[in-house]
């Protein structure tokens, strides 16, 4: 049973300069429908927590780096601000900030700094101490899977509690799969692939699936990361620490996301604009069939 999540919150955020000098790009807003069927908004990091927590994670460590007091205030509950707003009738707003406080404080969390982004894999590694003998489940904090009920962390945590594997985690088919790490895999049924290997960032991928920022893994990973050299950008990836888990034989698998689930991801300008129409199509109308949401993402791309 999978009982930790780990949350990486520490990258400079460089491609959304200028209003990432000051907060982290975790806390840029998307949109989300709240409990009384409203359109709200919130920070993605927001969001990853709450998804972590509604599949029973109680225990976080949040890899943080400069902008962490921006994530600490935010997941420090304000009392006195939840009366402000009862006072001034924001009735469905305030239900909506205390339900997430009380998420928080329910919740088990350990702030750990990362001082200078040495990469993915870097971060990883600092929630050691955190993990210590457990299995583990960690996301990114700047992407976020919008899923029927959560379809693709419950088939994630069912992989992982029924195999018992070394690393699993989420991929993608992509249409280009060149800024991703990239997955060589056999098989596919049920969703299920056998991890061969691995490559960040390829010039030529191999496939078109994507790994995706949802992974749990066994404390195992530590060792092999401390093992990997510094790779693409000269930071150290996890997807070389995954790639040496399959050097050494070990079970690796990846759970394929359904392609009725859509993906935000604020890391630059134009994924932040598709983030933002994405989600907002999809808070406002939640049936609307997701190639229909998509499209719409796209057609606000091509005119913007």
């Amino acid at each position: 049973m999978i009982k930790k999540g780990v949350i990486t919150a520490a990258g400079l955020g460089t491609r959304l300069l200028s209003v990432t000098k000051a907060q982290p790009k975790e806390m840029l807003p998307v949109f989300a429908k709240c409990r009384d069927g409203s359109v709200c908004m919130k920070p993605i990091v927001q969001l990853v927590f709450e998804d972590l927590y509604n599949i029973g994670i109680r225990d976080f460590c949040f890899v943080v780096g400069r902008g962490q007091r921006t994530i600490r205030e935010h997941f420090t509950p304000d009392f006195s601000y939840l009366s402000i707003l009862d006072k001034r009738g924001k009735n469905g707003l305030a239900k909506e900030l205390e339900s997430f406080h009380e998420m928080v404080r329910r919740s088990n969390i350990v702030w750990v700094n990362q001082p200078e982004p040495k990469g993915f894999g870097e971060a990883v590694m600092r929630a050691e101490e955190f993990v210590q003998d457990e299995s583990f489940l960690i996301h990114a904090g700047d992407n976020f899977f919008v899923s029927k009920s959560r379809d693709h962390l419950t088939r994630l945590l069912d992989a992982a509690n029924s195999l018992h594997p070394d690393a699993v985690f989420l991929v993608q088919e992509v249409k280009d799969p060149k800024s991703y790490g990239v997955v060589e895999a056999t098989g596919g049924t049920n969703g299920l692939v056998h991890v061969k290997r691995l490559v960040e960032k390829p010039q030529s991928p191999a496939s078109n699936l994507a790994i995706m920022p949802g992974y749990v893994f066994q404390p195992r990973i530590f060792d092999v990361l401390k093992e990997t050299k510094p790779g693409y950008g000269g930071e150290l990836q996890l997807t070389d620490g995954i790639q040496g888990m399959v050097d050494l034989g070990l079970a690796v698998y990846g759970i394929l996301v359904d392609s009725d689930s859509v993906r935000l991801d604020v890391g630059s300008p134009d994924l932040f604009m598709e983030a933002q129409a994405v989600s907002y199509r999809w808070a406002s109308e939640h049936k609307m069939p997701v190639e229909q949401v998509q499209s719409h993402a796209f057609q606000i791309s091509k005119t913007a």
